[in-house]
């Protein structure tokens, strides 16, 4: 699971180490986000899964395009934003009893691995 493909030669070596292990959270994430998503009530599919697939596709449309600008700021902001909406959206499923407690857990803890993750990356660009 820990395929570089997506790394280019070009980069520095602690953007390019911490892109690589940001999107193979990222994936993580989706695959596990899949897996819970599939077991919401029907009547949420269309509503709240939508929302948190889109949230998740973002993160990964905003870690990919700030790795390949050249000023990275605005866009790791726009990443740390939607990570946070993404908890929010998860802490909703936790309130509207779709998910237990103990898969919150696991869940939000992918979540935070890639917000420390990309707070790393801010840091290293400032």
């Amino acid at each position: 699971m820990n395929d570089m493909s997506h790394v280019r030669s070009g980069d520095r070596p602690n953007e390019t180490a911490v892109f690589g292990k940001l999107m193979t959270k990222i994936e993580g994430l989706d695959t596990y986000s899949h897996l819970v998503l599939e077991q919401f009530p029907k009547r949420e599919r269309h509503l709240l899964c939508a929302d948190i697939r889109i949230c998740i596709a973002n993160i990964q449309r905003h870690a990919i395009t700030a790795w390949k600008r050249y000023h990275k700021k605005t866009l790791l902001q726009e990443l740390d934003i939607e990570i946070e909406v993404l908890r929010c959206l998860i802490r909703k499923s936790l309130v509207m009893k779709h998910i237990t407690p103990k898969r919150y857990e696991v869940w939000i803890n992918h979540i935070n691995e890639i917000g420390c993750m990309v707070g790393g990356w801010i840091k290293i660009q400032k």
